[in-house]
């Protein structure tokens, strides 16, 4: 909090499929926010749904004026639809939370109370998360590939809810690659970090639209489009490889000089041939992977274009 009261606030919500939840999240978020008696605004990013959740969004932003929409020509990923909400943030701070009340807006007090204690970001941890056995599964890989990208051991608290400071996006302005992590470009603008336990409620209405694989590949997607990683496991597994190669290099030579005849065994050989044939087909991969993102950056791929908006422009 400023010295002179409650700053400005901004609600970034990416929706997808979620018809039904919307008027009752905005219903729920809007006592939270005039409570806080400080300006604020709902952006509200339609990511491509192929529901009407379009209709819903215009609806909502005729009758109330502090909320606004924007529609995506196409469906872009959850973190390109946050990328396009936060550039058209208006106000000192964002939250921003799901479309499917597992972020209870109640909650939203505790992050910008430990915001105002002069950090930048501030990650709402859910005491417990209301999610089955394969996504939590798929949840601790995206925050383990996080760890590694971000370079903060506060990538094991992140979560979608979070507030954080408008000024951030600065560092990442120029930013346009396909592929977008919030929480690893965040770390582009500061290293001043913090996370609150805050509730996680379960799903109202519907399923949600990231499957264990979905998140994996996100994961995936991070590893090889903000960091060096897995490029540092493939030259340690060829270093690796190479010293086991150079050992049995040297057994094979001290057998023959000791006993006067080479080592026996087809077997062994034709395995130490695929052990190291894994290997550069592993470091190739990755490598590969590299490429490909090298290769999409350079088409010049949109990260996220724009069909049209609604709400108040003022």
């Amino acid at each position: 909090m400023s010295p002179s009261g409650p700053e400005a606030l901004s609600v970034v919500i990416p929706v997808y499929r979620s018809d039904a939840i919307l008027p009752k999240l905005i219903e729920r978020l809007e006592p939270v926010l005039a409570a806080r008696g400080a300006a604020f605004e709902a952006v509200l990013v339609d990511d491509g749904s192929p529901s009407d959740v379009w209709g819903v969004i215009q609806g909502l932003a005729a009758a109330r004026p502090w909320v606004r929409g924007i529609r995506l020509m196409r469906n872009y990923g959850q973190h390109n639809a946050l990328l396009c909400g936060i550039r058209h943030a208006r106000h000192a701070v964002v939250v921003t939370l799901d479309d499917d009340l597992q972020h209870p807006p109640e909650e939203i007090p505790k992050l910008l109370a430990k915001l105002g204690e002069g950090l930048d970001v501030v990650y709402g941890t859910p005491l417990q998360e209301q999610h089955g056995l394969w996504r939590d599964l798929a949840s601790r890989i995206t925050k383990l590939a996080l760890r590694g990208a971000m370079g903060a051991q506060t990538a094991r608290k992140v979560s979608a809810f979070r507030a954080f400071r408008t000024h951030l996006r600065d560092a990442f302005a120029a930013y346009g690659g396909p592929f977008v992590s919030i929480d690893v470009l965040l770390t582009w603008g500061t290293t001043r970090f913090a996370a609150v336990p805050v509730r996680h409620d379960l799903r109202s209405d519907g399923q949600s639209a990231y499957s264990f694989g979905k998140l994996v590949a996100h994961a995936l997607n991070m590893m090889t489009g903000f960091s060096t990683f897995p490029l540092q496991i493939a030259s340690l597994s060829g270093f690796a490889f190479t010293l086991f190669g150079l050992v049995t290099l040297a057994y094979v030579v001290g057998r023959t000089l000791l006993q006067g005849a080479s080592v026996p065994g087809f077997a062994f050989l034709a395995s130490i041939i695929a052990i190291f044939s894994g290997a550069q087909l592993f470091s190739l991969g990755i490598i590969g992977e590299y490429l490909a993102r090298m290769h999409f950056r350079s088409m010049d791929r949109p990260t996220y274009a724009i069909r049209g908006e609604t709400g108040s422009l003022s």
